[in-house]
């Protein structure tokens, strides 16, 4: 069990993930790093952000280049974590402290689910399943501590 989300994210992942469109019939990956890093870079609690940035490649539909995104957490007091895009967006909140948790996220006439599992000290998985007028998708990752 763990104590604190933010505190077992930081540093440096591999990412592995897969990505399927199943109205297209289309499937891809993304392959690259995750780093969640202090923005304040001192462990300060006030106001605290945690970068979490991914750098990598994509490949979807017989296109490869590459790919990335950047999301801040916001750490909680109680060890949970918000999660926000990184324009200051809401996306969701984040509890990794029982080794699972399920999030839900509206994105205008779409719905993501999310759940959330760690696996070990060194590897978690996220899988978000979307539906919606606009998409039919679902992604799974693995991160692994590098």
């Amino acid at each position: 069990m763990l104590h604190d989300t933010v505190a077992y994210l930081l540093g440096t992942w591999r990412v592995d993930r897969e990505l399927v469109d199943h109205r297209a019939g289309v499937a891809g990956t993304f392959r690259g790093t995750a780093e969640f890093r202090d923005l304040a870079g001192d462990g300060s609690a006030a106001a605290r952000v945690v970068e979490h940035a991914e750098r990598g490649e994509l490949a979807w539909g017989g296109v490869v280049g590459p790919a990335g995104r950047t999301l801040h957490l916001h750490p909680e007091a109680d060890g949970s974590a918000h999660v926000t895009f990184a324009d200051g967006r809401e996306f969701h909140d984040l509890d990794l402290r029982s080794g699972r948790w399920s999030a839900h996220h509206p994105c205008a006439a779409d719905d993501y689910a999310g759940t959330f599992t760690v696996v070990s000290s060194d590897e978690w998985r996220v899988r978000w399943d979307v539906s919606g007028p606009t998409k039919d998708h679902t992604l799974i990752t693995v991160y692994r501590r590098a």
